[in-house]
């Protein structure tokens, strides 16, 4: 077995010893990689819309999701829920169809009407076969029946994220860059692009909202804990990491700055 020689001195690793340790430093790559992954993903959880009236209802299934890692947003009437889905990126829906201004299934078919394939599990006390036909074929991805247990929603919307779905449909774009809300990831010319946790839930917060301003409080809101103390300066730090990012991934929008009141996606000045 020849030996590396280097520098007129033997190493003492033979070429397989050399391989075999430039598989471990491979491997120890991805693993920090992944590391730091899942890291923005615990911070940043996937964001869920419920959409649902029952007050006590809501605040059962949004402690235990988010006890099970998820960030959820509420609504109790198809037209908050309309307003929501204009201006939020969402992993997931639970959608009630019984709202008190009409019925759920009109949010169902406004989504799949223009394309948009986030998937939906469908939470009612409609049981009947024809309901759940009508629903499925409305295009909700799963059925659950009231009385349920926490666990099997959990389970539920969890195979639901599994699913490989419609990659392009879940895409939210603004010019040439695309965000993957369930993917966690940022495009550019679709060429995936690294940014760091608190840039991508930027990024996931103005790409939602592309062509309207978003407040620094509501950009402060959602990138800091409520009992998370932060430096006066933070969001526009932020702000200006994300915006010279997507220049340099050659971005056709960038983030502009209305001042005293926040911030907008939009085309890039010439």
């Amino acid at each position: 077995m020849p030996t590396i020689v280097s520098e007129g001195r033997h190493s003492g690793l033979s070429l397989q010893e050399t391989d075999a340790r430039a598989v471990c430093v491979i491997i120890w790559r991805v693993v920090i990689i992944w590391r730091v992954r899942q890291r923005s993903i615990t911070r940043f959880p996937m964001r869920l819309l419920l959409i649902e009236d029952n007050v006590s209802l809501v605040q059962l299934i949004s402690k235990g999701l988010a006890n099970a890692g998820f960030e959820v947003d509420t609504s109790a009437t198809v037209a908050d829920s309309f307003d929501l889905l204009a201006s939020g990126v969402y992993a997931a829906i639970v959608l009630d169809l019984g709202l008190p201004d009409g019925d759920g299934t009109a949010v169902l078919r406004s989504l799949r009407a223009r394309g948009d394939s986030t998937p939906v599990l469908v939470l009612t006390a409609r049981g009947t076969l024809q309901d759940r036909v009508t629903g499925l074929h409305d295009g909700a991805d799963d059925y659950l029946v009231k009385p349920f247990a926490l666990e099997e929603l959990v389970a539920r919307i969890h195979a639901l994220l599994r699913r490989p779905g419609d990659f392009l449909g879940r895409l939210r774009r603004a010019g040439n860059v695309a965000f993957d809300p369930v993917g966690r990831q940022a495009y550019v010319d679709d060429v995936p692009q690294s940014l760091s946790a608190r840039e991508m839930a930027l990024l996931e917060l103005l790409i939602g909202r592309a062509g309207r301003v978003v407040t620094k409080a509501y950009v402060e809101e959602h990138l800091f804990g409520q009992a998370e103390e932060i430096r006066s300066n933070a969001i526009e730090v932020y702000v200006h990491r994300l915006r010279k990012q997507l220049a340099d991934f050659g971005a056709s929008v960038e983030i502009h700055t209305v001042r005293g009141v926040g911030y907008l996606l939009a085309e890039a000045r010439s």
